[in-house]
């Protein structure tokens, strides 16, 4: 599978190979891997921007931060932030910001 995109404002590609003993097809094969990659690309946005591993939080605390995290991130995607970071950058000293994106309604979805 090759990836291509921008990092830093500049281009880059990278192939990635996969070994598995599956017998499938390869389109399959590439859904299985990005269904994977969907969800570990979510949990590197929690670690890298949120630092969620290296919190120790135990019992019901855990919980409930990691519910918190999620309203967090959820709320600077439909306030249309493609950067996590710049969308964090944008809110965390300005409350007034953060509330406006809390009380905000969803648009309502054509059918």
């Amino acid at each position: 599978m090759t990836a291509t995109g921008t990092r830093d404002g500049r281009p880059f590609q990278a192939t990635h190979l996969f070994l598995t003993s599956l017998r499938t097809t390869p389109e399959a094969l590439l859904r299985l891997v990005r269904d994977r990659w969907s969800i570990e690309c979510w949990h590197w946005i929690r670690d890298t921007q949120l630092h969620e591993d290296a919190h120790r939080y135990r019992g019901n605390g855990a919980g409930a931060l990691a519910s918190l995290r999620t309203a967090a991130l959820n709320l600077l995607r439909l306030a249309g932030f493609q950067s996590i970071r710049a969308g964090m950058q944008a809110v965390m000293h300005d409350i007034t910001a953060l509330l406006a994106m809390a009380m905000r309604q969803p648009k309502p979805k054509p059918c």
